[in-house]
């Protein structure tokens, strides 16, 4: 496990890393407060952290409290080593965040044994946040095809709208519904249909910009949501995601299953609208012109 060392004092910095390494610790050091916080803000910084009260002109107990309003969820386990050892600068420290603390000179078997302690602390942290980052996703992704569902994908498409009206910036909108899908679950079966839903998703996926949105709008229908597009970069990515779904068939249990899809486009602002409501209104509307005009297209 990796530790951060900061002492303002050279020898005692030292003297504690050749003290942790020899203990199987990988020591990371900083030798005042202000360097111990950038390391510990940071989103790789040790999960275990040895800091010295007299550090100027920021002292450990103000590390600690930095610390602890950092809005994050992976805890930092926090020893305070001090020459103070009245109760009231003890609890003092503690009041700070703290999850520990150590009087100058301490007793390496202590202190050995304190960061023991820290470790199993934290050790018991990561199923947690495991579990939890699960639960998040399960609740904001669809299950079958991975992309957003319904719900987080029009929360997002809220708030790019909004940052969008904020920024001036354009935003485009793409909705996409597979061609003939219901001749595909008729004539293959609710599997094979799964699996086409899969695939493309897949396909239109690998094909977008890494910051752009794909949320199941519904059955076979499916949203982006492209920050920075306008209309015409809209209407090209939409093109290219069009050429990348129906390039090549499905395989899908020995056979091959065409795939295409319609789809509409329109850009946040291009016309006067109340909201994302009339927004989807309007790409919705660009998607019934290329389902009218023979499908597998893309219309505005």
């Amino acid at each position: 496990m990796r530790v951060l060392i900061a002492d303002d004092d050279a020898v005692s910095r030292d003297l504690l890393g050749m003290i942790l390494k020899d203990w199987g610790y990988e020591c990371i050091t900083a030798a005042n407060g202000e360097e111990a916080f950038a390391i510990l803000e940071s989103d790789d910084s040790p999960q275990l952290a040895i800091l010295d009260w007299e550090m100027p002109p920021m002292d450990g107990e103000a590390v600690c409290r930095a610390v602890r309003a950092l809005p994050r969820e992976r805890y930092t386990y926090l020893v305070l080593v001090t020459g103070r050892g009245r109760v009231d600068d003890i609890a003092c420290g503690l009041e700070a965040g703290a999850d520990d603390y150590l009087v100058k000179p301490y007793d390496p078997v202590e202190l050995r044994a304190r960061l023991a302690a820290g470790r199993r602390i934290l050790e018991l942290q990561s199923p947690l946040l495991e579990t939890l980052n699960l639960c998040r996703f399960q609740a904001t992704h669809d299950p079958l095809t991975g992309a957003w569902n319904h719900r987080a994908i029009l929360e997002a498409l809220e708030r790019e709208s909004a940052r969008a009206t904020r920024e001036s910036s354009p935003l485009g909108l793409i909705l996409m519904d597979l061609d003939h899908f219901k001749r595909i679950n008729d004539g293959h079966g609710h599997l094979a249909g799964d699996e086409v839903l899969r695939e493309a998703c897949r396909r239109v996926h690998a094909a977008m910009r890494p910051y752009d949105l794909i949320g199941r709008y519904g059955g076979e229908e499916f949203l982006f949501v492209l920050p920075g597009c306008d209309l015409a970069e809209t209407t090209r990515l939409a093109e290219r995601l069009r050429e990348r779904l129906a390039e090549e068939p499905v395989p899908c249990d020995g056979k091959a299953i065409p795939v295409s899809g319609s789809f509409g486009v329109a850009e946040w602002g291009s016309r006067k609208m109340s909201g994302v409501g009339q927004f989807i209104r309007s790409v919705d509307e660009a998607l019934y012109r290329a389902k009218s005009a023979g499908r597998n297209r893309v219309e505005a």
